[in-house]
């Protein structure tokens, strides 16, 4: 497995998450959305995992309002907002190659091993 978890700092479902893999001891790689973010290829293959953009936002982030990403309607413009505010994306994403959850999923998890 080729675990990532996309999520920012005080996020409290991504420190559950880290927890979940350590405790089964399957390694991971951590990723900060506040510094490094998502990169476009990344953000496509978790869009086609999850079923769509919608999923991956985060109505109760700081940048919600900020973005104004509630009145886009085209996806290529919602994901490009995603992509400069990624304080936007609800936290955990984890991907195992081209399988993603979004949020504390570990019954999903516990189908990938």
């Amino acid at each position: 497995m080729n675990i990532q978890i996309f999520g920012k700092g005080k996020c409290f479902d991504t420190k559950k998450a880290e927890r979940w893999f350590k405790e089964r001891r399957i390694p991971y790689q951590k990723i900060d959305l506040g510094r490094i973010g998502m990169s476009k290829g990344e953000l496509e293959s978790v869009k086609r995992s999850v079923g769509g953009l919608k999923p991956l936002i985060d109505p109760a982030s700081k940048d919600y309002d900020r973005s104004f990403v509630a009145y886009l309607a085209s996806e290529e413009n919602i994901a490009d907002k995603l992509l400069e505010y990624p304080g936007l994306l609800k936290t955990p994403v984890v991907r195992n190659g081209k399988q993603a959850t979004v949020g504390y999923c570990p019954e999903v998890w516990e189908s990938w091993k």
